[in-house]
């Protein structure tokens, strides 16, 4: 597994940076060789891709655009009446992936629009996002890169977001049927909406493309206090053979350097050098 730093929430400095590539910078010092950058449309391509090589990091996530967030929109990916708008996103964020080099996009699902019943939209909202699934993966195909679907909890995080749970999202990549379509497993959304995280990692494991993690209830760093045992479920990954990213989405308590003595502690466990990498893992 590689650890990830998470633009935003967790923006790897013990203050806010103004800009994303001090923020790519600060990763990188902080011993991350991967970042999320889930919108960067504020800081231009090359520019993003200069301050990653600068330090030493690759981006491994991009998210679609969110579309109007004044009106209330958080992604488009399952909106009807608004493909085009979905598709020309896409469009973009897949020419901003090109150019920073980045292998994924997150299709982002969006909010059951207001004034909606959920389940009198629910049929039209899973059609919706299945056609611009298989847009988007023949597409992305085309650049060799993947697509990611991520449920979002609606009982504490956004009541709106379409896309829940891991059954829900697991149904839905079966009826696209796209091989470079997966699962992106955020650990807090799946714990408040379904529990059982040993058996649902182990039932969705062939489906999963990415991780993200936080403590639950608080979205804090792994070792502060909530429901979650980390080193078990870092154990369970190992176990299940993930070699995939781990997104630290969580948002820091204190300090966010001096947070990171969780990862510095699972990185010493595993005889792991302090950039997350051995030897025989490269």
């Amino acid at each position: 597994m590689a650890p990830v730093a998470r633009r935003g929430v967790n923006p790897l400095c013990p203050v806010k940076l103004p800009a994303l590539p001090a923020r790519l910078e600060a990763a990188g010092a902080a011993g991350f060789r991967a970042v999320e950058a889930a919108w960067p449309a504020d800081c231009p391509a090359q520019a993003l891709r200069a301050a990653a090589e600068r330090a030493g990091v690759r981006i491994v996530l991009l998210n679609t655009p969110p579309g109007d967030q004044e009106a209330g929109e958080m992604g488009l990916a399952a909106v009807p009446g608004r493909q085009a708008a979905f598709r020309q996103g896409l469009a973009a964020a897949v020419q901003y992936a090109r150019a920073v080099g980045c292998p994924r996009i997150h299709l982002v699902a969006g909010r059951v629009p207001l004034g909606t019943d959920r389940a009198a939209v629910a049929g039209e909202m899973e059609t919706t996002f299945i056609e611009n699934l298989k847009y988007a993966a023949d597409l992305l195909a085309q650049e060799d890169m993947t697509g990611l679907v991520e449920p979002i909890n609606n009982r504490i995080t956004d009541p709106r977001y379409f896309l829940n749970t891991p059954h829900q999202a697991a149904a839905i990549l079966e009826k696209v049927g796209r091989p470079n379509l997966k699962l992106q497993l955020d650990l807090f959304h799946c714990q408040i909406m379904d529990g059982n995280l040993s058996r649902n990692l182990e039932t969705y494991f062939p489906l999963i493309g990415h991780i993200q993690i936080a403590q639950v209830p608080g979205r804090h760093e792994p070792d502060s206090p909530g429901e979650l045992n980390f080193p078990y479920i870092f154990e369970l990954l190992e176990s299940l053979g993930y070699t995939g990213y781990v997104g630290c989405e969580y948002a820091p308590k204190g300090d966010t350097l001096e947070g990171l003595g969780w990862l510095r502690s699972y990185w010493e466990s595993r005889g792991l050098q302090r950039s997350g990498t051995s030897k025989a893992a490269e």
